[in-house]
């Protein structure tokens, strides 16, 4: 006799991100994107005019005005903060959005203001970004947020319209992938580094259609300020964010800022972020290990940061390639780029370095520089360009007396903004020129028109500084 077939379904763990997506999902249909709550929606100069029209348009109010934060630091330039920008379209992009903050009511911190700088380095700082939170901003490197726990991520324009007028964003779930990093990092190797080293294993797509979380004892020994530069990266692996469990490393970073829960709250709140973290038996769709002890102080040679390669090592040969049809980019790109395949990257002159944009410009990017350089002095013929990544940072270099120690080591010390991460204000790299940037992205054009983009750590950029060309900082140390 058959025995009836039983299916007995057995709980499943959850991952962090499944755990804050579900906890925020609104409402569900089958077939179609869930509906999103959002606890914080960053917003600046570039993404928000139109969505600010569109409500205007449609007769609504910005329906939680506590719950959005605005800065300018796209357009603002980095010299003479308090005379009126030069640049026509910049200046129009900065007087719109403090007129539809003034409009609409929502709190702005705009040039002049101190709490003023680039939107993500200025969350963490202020303790406006918290575990547990769903983030948006209409700027890709929103993930940045992702490294205290919480899901945040790039939104388009029409999306920011969305959650000005509701505090929600239609999305599917994306898959998620877990990323393990163990073992001890080399002298020399920074946060940097290893983002840059696992982009350029798995490409600058392999992300696509996933979510990470970046877990192991390689990452769990880095600062805040190390996981928000891994963090800011996911983007350019192609994946929609990335994110790491909040432990005491982020609770001390987190106490006694400015809107950082206080008292009795800090208690409660901190015993709560404590359980954020996956089930044990949780399922990714996708798991990648790697080890801190391949890493090396990492350089990109081509035109999208998947093409990077250790410092000591040479570019890549045509032959080198296992997908052909990755040839003809390839090609392209070594040839914008002013490169040959095969040549080692160390010795290649630089004519700009850039320290700073959302990637690197805190206050430990700065020390680390700071400490190397001391006592130093550059390239003579090489420009080199410090910016703050906030006003708070720029304050605080001020305090330490990093400012003079730049300046000593003939760098520019400038003031808080975006600057020359992109071409869209007036630090831009000249067409033709080298810049080994601390910066996210070095595609065509990124740094100004025919600008060349080298990614790399704060500290290779320091070594490219002083020696006017690609450098092993190892041999610096």
């Amino acid at each position: 006799m058959l025995q009836p077939k039983i299916n007995i379904l057995i709980p499943m763990g959850q991952t962090l991100f499944d755990k804050i997506w579900e906890s925020h999902v609104v409402t569900r249909q089958e077939g179609f994107p869930d509906v999103l709550y959002i606890d914080t929606h960053f917003i600046h100069e570039v993404t928000s005019p139109q969505a600010f029209a569109g409500l205007r348009k449609r007769n609504l109010p910005v329906l939680r005005t506590k719950q959005t934060v605005a800065t300018a630091d796209h357009n603002v330039p980095t010299v003479d903060q308090h005379l009126p920008i030069k640049d026509e379209l910049s200046r129009l992009q900065v007087a719109t959005l403090e007129k539809n903050c003034k409009e609409f009511g929502v709190e702005l911190y705009g040039l002049g203001h101190p709490f003023q700088g680039i939107v993500h380095v200025i969350g963490p700082e202020l303790g406006i970004t918290q575990p547990n939170q769903t983030i948006v901003c209409g700027d890709s490197h929103t993930s940045t947020h992702g490294a205290f726990g919480t899901i945040a991520f790039g939104i388009g324009t029409s999306q920011v319209e969305q959650v000005l007028a509701t505090q929600c964003v239609l999305q599917y779930k994306p898959k998620t992938m877990k990323i393990e990093i163990n073992g001890k990092l080399g002298k020399g190797v920074l946060a940097k580094d290893i983002i840059l080293y696992v982009i350029s294993q798995i490409s600058a797509s392999g992300g696509t259609g996933y979510f990470v979380e970046y877990a192991g004892e390689t990452i769990r020994n880095l600062s805040m300020e190390g996981r928000m530069t891994i963090c800011n990266m996911s983007i350019e692996m192609g994946a929609r964010g990335g994110l790491i469990a909040p432990d005491q490393t982020t609770f001390d970073y987190m106490k006694g800022r400015l809107f950082a829960p206080k008292g009795a709250e800090w208690e409660k709140a901190v015993q709560h972020w404590q359980s954020l973290k996956s089930d044990s038996d949780a399922v990714f769709d996708s798991v990648l290990t790697f080890r801190a002890e391949d890493i090396e102080p990492m350089i990109t040679y081509g035109t999208n940061p998947g093409m990077g390669v250790g410092i000591s090592q040479k570019i890549p040969k045509t032959t080198d390639l296992q997908d052909l049809s990755e040839v003809p980019s390839f090609q392209k790109s070594l040839q914008y780029m002013g490169f040959e395949e095969g040549t080692p990257m160390m010795g290649k002159k630089v004519d700009y370095v850039f320290i700073g944009s959302c990637t690197n410009s805190r206050i430990e990017d700065l020390r680390t520089v700071a400490d190397f350089v001391k006592g130093k002095k550059k390239a003579s013929d090489v420009e080199v360009w410090v910016i703050p990544g906030s006003k708070q940072v720029e304050k605080q270099a001020k305090e330490e007396g990093l400012d003079k120690i730049f300046t000593d080591a003939g760098f520019e010390f400038r003031e808080s903004g975006c600057s020359a991460c992109l071409g869209m204000n007036e630090d831009k790299i000249p067409a033709g020129k080298y810049c080994v940037s601390t910066s996210n992205r070095n595609f065509e054009g990124r740094q100004g028109q025919g600008a060349r983009t080298l990614l790399a750590s704060p500290l290779t950029a320091a070594a490219a500084s002083l020696r006017g060309v690609v450098s092993d900082i190892r041999e610096m140390l």
